[in-house]
């Protein structure tokens, strides 16, 4: 039951994540297209800027559960990879229950009423011509809801784990190692 609440809120994240990545590349359309006319035409637009830092923070925060899923957010991997998995996943779930869940659950807390206040009042942007701000306040509860779920599956697959239910291959980075990553960095230094 609660490895399928795991792969629920997994998968959950994942779609996020793919319909964040579109913002991404919408902000990138919107930063090279005010560039343009800025240089070009001599002209500019607060809510253009505005637009493209609403972008980065859906990315950002929205995507953080995503971030977290993939077991990428920055960590000591040089120090850890040297320990054993199980001692690994102890770290992790220490991590986790200290510090992830209860400070999420404070940004949470504080948030809601924080983006509340902001659409009810309709809260504009101070600068000229600026946006309405609540979206990107919106945003912040938002992302920390769907990092706490992540943080609950999380604790779930270690715990998992832990009793023998399941492997690591549940919760394995997927990205580079730190030695693949040192690696990396020597191989881009014999090029040059």
């Amino acid at each position: 039951m609660f490895m399928q609440l795991t792969r629920w809120i997994d998968a959950f994240n994942e779609k996020i994540a793919g319909a964040v990545s579109w913002a991404l590349l919408i902000a990138v359309i919107i930063c090279t297209g005010n560039a343009l006319v800025r240089y070009i035409f001599k002209m500019s637009s607060n809510s253009w800027l505005e637009i493209q830092w609403y972008l980065f923070a859906a990315v950002f925060l929205l995507a953080s559960a995503h971030t977290l899923k993939r077991d990428e957010h920055v960590r000591i991997d040089v120090i850890t990879s040297h320990f054993s998995k199980r001692t690994q996943v102890w770290i992790d779930l220490f991590g986790y229950l200290v510090f992830l869940l209860p400070v999420s659950l404070l940004i949470l807390y504080y948030g809601i009423p924080f983006a509340r206040y902001s659409l009810r009042s309709g809260e504009m942007s101070s600068s000229a011509g600026g946006l309405i701000v609540w979206p990107a306040k919106l945003l912040i509860p938002l992302g920390f809801a769907l990092l706490i779920l992540q943080g609950i599956s999380e604790i779930i697959k270690r715990i998992a784990f832990l009793a023998g239910r399941i492997d690591g291959h549940e919760f394995a980075k997927h990205g580079s190692t730190p030695e693949q990553e040192i690696d990396a960095i020597k191989t881009a230094n014999d090029l040059t």
